[in-house]
């Protein structure tokens, strides 16, 4: 399957803010876009007036590098979004995002990254109703459980990413067991609970035309 293998920081400065793509780097004075506020590029400073089309490509844009999905699992998710009755297409679009194991995984503190995610849960680190689940794109659904494997919990990489996540807030639509090693999928997420600043409807917008 192919994947963005270039520098993920240009992705940020790209559009402007921080998509968290690197984990802790992000959060120090290292970040690309701390120092570059400009976008990459040989133009990237050169002042552009964006068209209506261009903010709605740069929504659907953030939001796909943000999950670190492609583009035909976005429209994919997209297509799931506008057949849920209930609820606007667009938050119904993020909400299934954020499902996403890999991301799951992330919001759990369980990974410093989604990309990290992702690698972890290919490897089979975790368990669904103590299931192993390998696949970063499952959608979890409310009332499932979630934990690390056995074998896993005792790793070194485990207890260091444990301890360097265990002060990040964990999302009000998923529960964590007091060890850290065990959650459950308690609610649907909410826009409120979703920090990514974007305009879903810019995306619907796109996908309407």
């Amino acid at each position: 399957m192919a994947r963005y293998t270039n520098a993920v920081c240009r992705l940020c400065r790209r559009e402007g803010q921080k998509l968290f793509l690197k984990g802790d780097r992000c959060y120090t004075g290292k970040c690309s876009v701390a120092k570059r506020t400009y976008a990459p590029g040989q133009h990237g400073q050169g002042r552009k007036k964006i068209s209506e089309y261009g903010l709605q490509l740069r929504a659907k844009q953030k939001t796909k590098r943000y999950y670190g999905v492609l583009e035909g699992q976005f429209r994919h998710y997209y297509e799931l979004a506008e057949k849920v009755k209930e609820g606007k297409t667009g938050e119904n679009l993020l909400a299934i995002l954020e499902s996403r194991l890999d991301n799951v995984i992330y919001r759990l503190g369980w990974a410093g990254s989604r990309a990290e995610a992702r690698q972890l849960v290919v490897h089979g680190h975790f368990l669904i109703n103590g299931k192993r689940v390998d696949i970063p794109s499952y959608l979890t659904r409310v009332g499932e459980e979630l934990s690390i494997c056995e074998k896993s919990r005792s790793s070194n990489k485990f207890k260091n990413v444990l301890e360097s996540n265990a002060s990040r807030p964990v999302p009000k639509w998923l529960e964590k067991s007091a060890e850290a090693t065990e959650a459950k999928v308690s609610g649907v997420p909410a826009r409120e609970d979703i920090d990514l600043e974007v305009e879903e409807t810019l995306i619907v917008e796109l996908y309407s035309k």
